[in-house]
């Protein structure tokens, strides 16, 4: 009917996800022995649901939470619990929460963390002083709710990789729409993001498997130091990625590789030539 509308009551709808939180808590957490120090800068995020949606049907807030709240306790933790290991301190965060409020029936805390290494000279590392690598960033997140075992998820993001050769991708499906020609010899550049996951989480080396995990996707994207490995498609550096990960951390494990396209310049209207030397990012 032309006009209608229905008034809905409270209890014609239900609350599919009440969930609400802090978002982009960044911290710096230093940690002094003596002369030497040692660095943790962080990104959080903390998510919680009550076991009431009184706020959202009845705007009565007695049992809410204020954001601000979650942002100082996550202050509070990293200075009484300090930050050694990133998903160690989501489930910190995890536990403070579930443990101090009853009401609290689900808590979910996003952990990323900056990538700074202590500078060396000389094989020498400096007691204070730092520098960013843009070797892939480490994040994890954990969840748990009332009664129940804590899960964490760890991974590593915006991790660029390129090699200059030994990548192609031929003999691939054409018909009318099809433009781009064979390539046997191309750059391969791409950013990953990988992420699995833990079961029990006890006894787990976080660093350890996140080492070995940023070791796989290196060796595998590169393959041999002295000759590298041909990638005949996207697809196949992904599989061999997730392959050699498995056989060393035998973890759910999801892998992407998000293509940055680089297209060989035509120079010939300047005089010069062009081996496949100058190449044009085309997207990224």
């Amino acid at each position: 009917m032309s006009g209608y509308q229905k008034n809905y009551q409270n209890e014609d709808v239900e609350v599919l996800n009440s969930e609400y939180g802090k978002n982009v808590i960044k911290l710096l957490r230093i940690r002094r022995d003596g002369k030497k120090h040692c660095i943790k800068e962080v990104e959080v995020c903390v998510h919680i649901r009550l076991d009431s949606v009184n706020e959202y049907l009845h705007g009565d807030n007695s049992a809410v939470i204020p954001t601000d709240t979650m942002k100082n306790i996550v202050l509070a933790l990293a200075k009484c619990k300090g930050i050694q290991i990133i998903e160690q301190f989501a489930l910190d965060i995890c536990n403070h929460l579930i443990s101090s409020y009853c009401h609290v029936v689900y808590v979910k805390a996003y952990v990323q963390e900056v990538p700074w290494r202590r500078l060396e000279k000389n094989g020498i590392p400096h007691v204070h002083s730092f520098i960013c690598v843009p070797e892939g960033i480490r994040f994890c997140e954990a969840e748990q709710c009332q009664n129940g075992c804590p899960l964490v998820i760890s991974g590593i993001k915006e991790l660029k990789l390129k090699k200059t050769t030994q990548s192609g991708f031929q003999g691939f499906h054409r018909d009318k729409y099809t433009t781009i020609p064979d390539r046997t010899d191309r750059v391969l550049s791409a950013e990953l993001f990988c992420k699995w996951s833990y079961g029990v989480c006890q006894d787990i080396d976080f660093d350890c498997v996140w080492d070995t995990v940023h070791e796989c996707v290196l060796e595998a994207f590169s393959g041999p130091p002295d000759c590298g490995e041909y990638s005949p498609c996207h697809q196949k550096t992904i599989n061999n990625i997730q392959m050699l990960i498995l056989a060393r951390v035998p973890q759910e494990i999801e892998v992407t590789l998000n293509n940055i396209y680089y297209d060989v310049i035509d120079l010939e209207k300047f005089g010069l030539t062009n081996d496949k030397e100058v190449r044009e990012l085309l997207k990224y």
